[in-house]
């Protein structure tokens, strides 16, 4: 018998954890846990000038993300993954990702996603596919 998979969760590699944080919170993710630098796994917001974050792992509906801080400078050409996050609503998530400073690009109609996708880069570059089925 095959192994059965129970749940499968990306882990992204970030230059800057607080910063990743920030930007997937416009995407509806909240902070589940974070690791402070030398600390024990907490849900407290570090204190400003205090240790920084080197994990978290976030969270929306059934979408889960963890990042942790990047042992060496990132690279965002070499970023060769895809992340999907499915919306609702296509046009009012970029509608509202644009009023926040965001740049998606264009809603697409591929064959695959009648719905409608659209681009979006994180700040490491990883490329997020916004997509309504």
């Amino acid at each position: 018998m095959p192994a059965q998979t129970r749940s499968l969760v990306a882990f992204a590699h970030v230059a800057d954890v607080e910063r990743s944080i920030r930007f997937y919170a416009d995407l509806g993710f909240e902070v589940g846990n974070r690791v402070l630098s030398g600390e024990v796994p907490t849900d407290d917001v570090p204190a400003e000038g205090g240790p920084p974050t080197v994990w978290a792992w976030l969270h929306s509906g059934k979408a889960n993300l963890m990042v942790g801080l990047a042992d060496e400078p990132v690279d965002p050409g070499q970023q060769a993954v895809l992340f999907y996050l499915y919306f609702d609503d296509i046009q009012a998530t970029r509608d509202a990702l644009v009023g926040l400073g965001h740049a998606p690009g264009a809603i697409c109609h591929p064959f695959y996603m009648p719905g409608g996708e659209c681009r979006l880069l994180d700040p490491d570059g990883y490329v997020l596919m916004l997509a309504q089925v």
